[in-house]
């Protein structure tokens, strides 16, 4: 059962019942509860043949681990990854501006999730991952990414440095975090179709993949600090090139419980 994983509390449930239902396997619900917005989802699984099954609160504290449940938890299949083909396919038929996340060789699950999640939040079109020494969407990576990671598409390729050269020919800026960079975040220009490339968990990227790089940049931070969590440098990043396009920034369901 490892491609199984639980999701629970109110607005996660609306959010995979409306971005993925054909993942979602079994529900459990609280017998007790009566608010409307759970009756409601009830009914969209009934009206989806989910089995349901009815219990009390000390079930669903079990199955949710504790966690925040609202009185409803499901079982669903873990999000497919997605393939080179797929990506190409989804930048060469962008009519807008592209806004790519790319993390190299990040293994932490919950910065991957955590990841997943704020990249969602600012409109990111799609995560760019290596097949090896990067984590796997799994459970964890989907708990900590509360929704994110069944609505935005993560892209697992073989050889990261030449999709770099394909996002490049397209017409893609790609801006790459490290220490060492001379360049401010907040200097730098990040308009227009951009990737934003954050490395590893401590090492930070890789030599080749920052010769790929259109520019490097680093997060200016006081000399009693020496780095930052790769999810919340992430995290500064994406939202400085959300502000210099000014982006609109549209409701996302699923990303608070």
């Amino acid at each position: 059962m490892a491609d199984i994983q639980k999701i629970y509390g109110i607005h996660a449930a609306q959010a995979l019942i409306n971005a993925r239902p054909d993942q979602i396997v079994g529900a459990w619900v609280d017998r007790e509860r009566k608010d409307s917005k759970l009756r409601a989802i009830i009914r969209l699984l009934e009206n989806m043949g989910i089995r349901l099954e009815f219990t009390d609160k000390k079930m669903l504290e079990k199955l949710s681990s504790n966690g925040n449940h609202q009185g409803i938890v499901l079982t669903a299949k873990l999000p497919q990854e997605r393939t080179e083909e797929a990506l190409k396919k989804a930048v060469e038929e962008q009519e807008e501006d592209a806004f790519y996340l790319v993390l190299d060789q990040v293994t932490d699950p919950h910065n991957l999730g955590a990841c997943l999640r704020t990249a969602l939040a600012v409109g990111v079109q799609g995560v760019i991952v290596p097949k090896d020494n990067a984590c796997r969407l799994n459970a964890t990576v989907c708990k900590v990414a509360s929704g994110a990671a069944e609505v935005l598409p993560v892209y697992r390729v073989t050889n990261l440095v030449r999709t770099l050269k394909y996002l490049k020919a397209q017409g893609i800026w790609l801006s790459g975090a490290a220490g060492e960079a001379t360049l401010d975040v907040f200097d730098a220009e990040l308009t227009g179709s951009v990737a934003i490339v954050m490395g590893a968990e401590g090492k930070g990227l890789r030599q080749l993949t920052q010769q790929q790089c259109d520019q490097l940049i680093k997060i200016p931070m006081s000399e009693k600090v020496e780095s930052l969590n790769v999810s919340v440098a992430t995290g500064i990043i994406l939202y400085e090139t959300h502000r210099q396009n000014k982006q609109i920034l549209k409701p996302v369901r699923g990303l608070s419980r």
